[in-house]
């Protein structure tokens, strides 16, 4: 057997340390703790959770004791390592001490979130790096409290929503969709059940737990009553209360948020036209009222005004063999004449429809940006089976950026003309000189202002 090398030995690895034995270990982690006080701190934690959950919760509450009582301001060369010790204590709470007992891990747990205010009034912190320690732990306390139970953890996240909800609703709304259901089921009842309709940060917590309870009737009481007839709101109910099965009541709130203009107001009717929210609602209000007709229309009309797939896809999976090619070739068509050439160009490529592409960037070659981000992706898919489409898009895109460069030129226009010259050898395109007659009036308006 081959000798293991030398460097492996010496690489930095949980089995490389394991082999230096526990007394050498101990022994370098007691030198740790000599030099850093953090250190010391997380090793006394370790070892009283070998002991037990009770010992480890009073080593964490000495922590989290000294940095609520501090009033000592931290500047920005101290910030990393106290964003460091809070994130030690927070993994220690979540990962040791509620594995061991999840009530005792949720208590910590929020009196780790209480340290936020405090912290935030004394920490330097330009770049908004405490906040973000604090709302990334959020799924944490979901699991945590998901852990623990709803009855366990509903009463104690109801009591810091009601007397601390200007930081717990953002904690608790971000954790939301990490909750178990019924931990979300157990604090809206708790925070709603005969109390006012709830309104700013509140609500809007409602509607997150809502969401992950499945209380469709909560999530649309705690709507502002002055929003529910706007359409992209009012679409959204439709929508929801369509996919529930509540077809009635799906009609009922998308018509009273049918988009109306102010000028049609006051020519006393008219509707502009609806956002793709508000069709997409009016598709599934149709399909749960039975209309398959009305909805096949209403997908089509979605489609046509904004070349979204989803309704496009969802359309030719109804149909039957032969009527979705039939079904297929329209929207192509469309997709090619569609006003925004690049907006057509770019659902035919995402399709993909290569050819039908290839054919609408040799019709419309003058309505297409070169600018677009994805032109040189296009053009190298459509390089071997449509060179000549390639060629138009390489040209349009080294005019488009003589353009935005300001007639600089650049390394990524250089390369554009030589793969364009390539190209045009390879099809015998003859338009190469006038291609670059093109590049040199993009250029041109900057040199006269430099003058």
């Amino acid at each position: 057997m081959a000798k293991r090398p030398a460097t492996a030995k010496k690489t930095l690895s949980a089995a490389n340390l394991k082999a230096l034995g526990d007394g050498r270990l101990a022994e370098l982690l007691m030198e740790m703790a000599g030099e850093d006080a953090g250190w010391k701190r997380r090793l006394r934690m370790e070892l009283a959770a070998e002991v037990g959950a009770a010992d480890l919760a009073l080593e964490i509450d000495k922590r989290l004791n000294t940095l609520a009582g501090s009033r000592a301001k931290v500047s920005w060369r101290k910030r990393p390592e106290l964003l460091a010790d809070l994130a030690t204590v927070r993994r220690i709470i979540v990962d040791r001490l509620a594995a061991m007992d999840a009530r005792l891990g949720l208590d910590r747990l929020v009196a780790w979130f209480d340290l936020y205010p405090g912290l935030a009034s004394r920490v330097k912190d330009p770049k908004g790096e405490l906040a973000l320690l604090f709302d990334g732990s959020a799924t944490e306390l979901a699991a945590t409290a998901s852990l623990a139970g709803p009855e366990v953890a509903a009463p104690i996240l109801i009591e810091a929503l009601n007397t601390r909800l200007s930081e717990w609703a953002s904690w608790v709304g971000r954790g939301a969709a990490a909750m178990e259901p019924a931990l979300a089921r157990a604090l809206l009842t708790g925070i709603t059940e005969g109390r006012p309709k709830p309104t700013g940060r509140l609500a809007l917590v409602v509607r997150k737990l809502a969401d992950r309870a499945g209380d469709l009737d909560a999530w649309i009481a705690a709507l502002p009553a002055a929003e529910v007839t706007k359409p992209e709101i009012g679409a959204e109910i439709a929508r929801r209360l369509a996919e529930a099965g509540r077809a009635g009541e799906a009609r009922a709130a998308l018509e009273a948020s049918r988009p109306v203009s102010k000028e049609a107001v006051g020519r006393g009717g008219g509707e502009p036209p609806p956002s793709e929210a508000w069709l997409t609602a009016e598709v599934a209000v149709l399909e749960a009222e039975g209309d398959a007709k009305g909805a096949s229309d209403a997908r089509w009309m979605l489609f046509e005004r904004t070349l979204a797939e989803a309704p496009l896809r969802a359309e030719i999976a109804k149909l039957a063999d032969f009527e979705d090619v039939v079904a297929l070739d329209r929207a192509f068509a469309h997709a090619a004449a569609y006003p925004d050439a690049t907006a057509g160009l770019r659902f035919l490529m995402n399709w993909p429809a290569l050819r039908e592409a290839a054919e609408m960037v040799v019709a419309r070659a003058g309505d297409l940006r070169g600018s677009a981000d994805e032109v040189p992706l296009w053009a190298s898919r459509l390089e071997g089976r449509h060179p000549a489409a390639a060629l138009v898009l390489l040209r349009a895109r080294a005019v488009a950026l003589t353009r935005l460069a300001l007639g600089r030129g650049g390394e990524e226009v250089e390369q554009l003309i030589q793969q364009a010259a390539a190209l045009a050898d390879q099809t015998g395109d003859d338009g190469q000189d006038g291609f670059l007659l093109a590049l040199e009036e993009a250029a041109r308006p900057v040199r006269r202002g430099r003058r």
